[in-house]
Formats: C-alpha cells, structure tokens, sequence
C-alpha cells in the first residue's frame, strides 16, 4: 500500500534562535542505558540548547538510561516510579525510572548538581496562579524556587482567546510542550500554528508570544534555566 507523504510537507521549522518540532517528523531510538523503551529527542547541544528533553516511551517494565546530571519527568500517558498521569519528579541522584504500564514521559535532563536528591508531585495539587493578573492565563508552578534549582518547570494554561501580554525577549531559553488544545506561537518574526503533541525550543533571546485558539483550552508544560547569573 503507498503512502501519501504531503509532497514533503511538514509544520516543522528549524531557525536560528528557534524549532517547532511536530509529531509527523519525529523519530524513535533508544537512548544508552533504556531497556524496553524508545525516545523522541526534542533539544540538546545539537540544536544549540544548554539542556536536554525528549518523550520516553515505555513497555511495561520499561526503563530509563542514565541522566547527564539532574533529571525532571513529567507523566503525559501512563504510570512510572510512584507517578501516574500527570505527575512529576526531580531527580539529583542515578536512581532507575522504570514504567509500571506503558507510557509516555517528558524527560528534562541539565547537567549538574542540586542539594535536592528527590521530589515528586502532582500536577492537580498544583494551585494556578493569575499571570499578570489575567486570570485567562494560569500559571503552575512545579518547581518551587527553595529547592534550590537552577531550572524551572511550569505548567501554562491558557482559557481560549486568551494570550501572553507582551512579547517576551529575555536570557532564560525554553523547551516547551504543547499538551492540549492549540494555538498561535510568534517565534522570533515568524508566526506558527501549534497544536497537541508539538515541541517547541526558544533560544536566549528569541522574541516569543503565544495565543490561543479554539473552543478548548490550551496547556503546555515550559522549561526554562533559572536561579543563575546570566554569565555562567
């Protein structure tokens, strides 16, 4: 049976300062170290990010690799080490992460050390918090600042038609997740339809904006470096 493939079509973009990366070019290897489990590598050194991230997909049974250093997983699908949808971990120390069902994880890795060996939570006993004191715009934080981080992990739910109140331009870089819904991403001086499953990266400085779009709400999962001087 043939395939019809777009004629080379594809939402995907890779700029200077910034990758949308949507689920029609993703590609699945193991990392070293996963047993009965696969990745999606969304950032790294290669495209220029000062962190990693990618979406382990996990048999039953199935394992992580060894970390770069810290390590924060997020549940999209499933259940592994004590979490199951929508929960959440930060790890310091090389201790296994191993699915009890299948599923699908966001993985963050940074390298380094923190004084926090181990943290896990949830997301639904996260309290959003009005961005800017727009209450179309919740903010969860799942990192909290005395963890002594150098990262931050936010959750952002956006009502529809609600949007970002300024372009942000700034030194944090970002590795975000688009979870639900779907929206308008501004990147740098392009504009980008972004919907569930895609992966954006913004580099130090790269002008980004977001709206969203629809009957539904949209949420995303955003890392960014945080609780450092900007000349490390």
């Amino acid at each position: 049976m043939s395939h019809f493939h777009g004629l080379g079509h594809t939402r995907s973009v890779l700029r200077r300062d910034h990758l949308l990366q949507t689920p029609d070019t993703f590609i699945r290897a193991p990392l070293p170290g996963m047993r009965k489990a696969t990745a999606v590598v969304h950032a790294g050194p290669a495209v220029g990010a000062g962190f990693v991230e990618y979406t382990a997909e996990m048999e039953a049974g199935g394992e992580l690799g060894p970390s770069v250093g810290q390590r924060f997983c997020y549940v999209i699908e499933g259940g592994v080490d004590g979490l199951e949808t929508g929960g959440y971990g930060y790890f310091s120390d090389p201790c296994p992460i191993v699915a009890r069902i299948a599923s699908k994880v966001l993985v963050i890795e940074r390298a380094g050390e923190s004084d926090c060996r181990t943290f896990r939570g949830k997301a639904g006993d996260v309290a959003g918090v009005a961005l800017g004191g727009d209450s179309g715009v919740q903010v969860q934080v799942l990192l909290a600042d005395e963890l002594n981080l150098n990262f931050a992990v936010n959750l952002m739910t956006f009502q529809p038609g609600a949007a970002l109140s300024l372009v942000e331009m700034h030194v944090m870089e970002h590795g975000l997740m688009m979870l639900e819904g779907g929206g308008i991403y501004r990147l740098s001086d392009c504009w980008y339809p972004v919907s569930a499953g895609d992966f954006i990266w913004m580099a130090p400085f790269c002008p980004q904006w977001f709206t969203a779009v629809g009957k539904t709400p949209a949420k995303y999962i955003i890392y960014k470096d945080w609780n450092r001087h900007p000349g490390v």
